[in-house]
């Protein structure tokens, strides 16, 4: 009895030894789980922290890459615009009153002689009728017509065009006094000088020399286009900037009335 009641408490021992090191084993597995996550833990942050730094490098990588684009579209769009600028400041200079000979998009005419004032001309033929040249104060009848010489030299007077329209009528010789600033200042100095029977063309600028743009019915300044369509082909090339305004004149003079100095006119031959 003695020997069973040892063997029961031997076993009970080995038992209670197997269950004390299951133990033992679990709590130092129980111990070493926290470490275990923490340094699981602890690497997935890395990880994330590197995924997140490439990203970041990537999103700086695009930012640079658009800063580049913006840049060399704002360059290409400065560069495609200065044209404009430059051409602008050529069109403020010539509303101010300046010569428009400058810009490279004005004509030159080696042919004609041209002035200190800043128009040209071409004797086309001398008068054989003889008489005084016409001087300030002088009324001149004359003869003329006109033509945009830097658009496409479009007729905007033409002597012989077609009649009968229906703004259109006969053409019939314009006058002036010289000295009384009612034509084109350019056109009224090129009358200056000339003879019953000259013919000159007579190029004008756009500018002083030309119509004024504040007069676009070109009553208080002359000679006026006697058609509707020569109004219309007139204005479009003064009013617009982008296109060379330079006028050709052709003129004849028919008479000159000389002033008898008390307000009227000795009529000429």
């Amino acid at each position: 009895m003695s020997r069973l009641i040892d063997a029961f408490l031997l076993l009970y021992i080995l038992i209670l030894y197997r269950l004390t090191t299951m133990i033992n084993i679990a709590r130092v597995l129980l111990l070493l789980l926290p470490a275990t996550s923490l340094a699981f833990q602890t690497g997935r942050p890395a990880v994330a922290a590197q995924q997140k730094f490439s990203l970041y490098a990537k999103i700086e990588s695009e930012n640079d890459d658009i800063a580049t684009r913006r840049s060399f579209v704002t360059s290409t769009a400065s560069a495609a615009m200065l044209p404009f600028l430059i051409n602008s400041a050529a069109i403020a200079n010539a509303e101010e009153g300046e010569s428009m000979f400058a810009p490279k998009f004005v004509q030159q005419y080696e042919d004609f002689t041209p002035t200190e004032e800043g128009w040209s001309f071409k004797e086309v033929k001398k008068g054989t009728k003889g008489g005084d040249p016409a001087s300030d104060g002088d009324r001149v009848v004359f003869d003329w017509s006109g033509y945009t010489i830097g658009y496409f030299g479009r007729p905007f007077e033409a002597k012989g065009g077609p009649q009968g329209g229906a703004f259109d009528k006969d053409l019939d010789y314009f006058r002036t006094v010289l000295g009384s600033k009612t034509i084109v200042p350019g056109l009224e100095c090129a009358l200056k000088g000339m003879r019953p029977g000259d013919i000159r063309q007579v190029i004008v600028p756009y500018g002083a020399l030309s119509y004024p743009p504040e007069d676009k019915d070109h009553d208080l300044v002359g000679p006026k286009p006697t058609t509707f369509s020569g109004m219309r082909a007139l204005n479009f090339v003064l009013e617009n900037p982008r296109v060379d305004r330079t006028l050709l004149f052709n003129v004849k003079v028919i008479r000159v009335d000389k002033s008898d100095g008390k307000g009227g006119f000795v009529r000429g031959n």
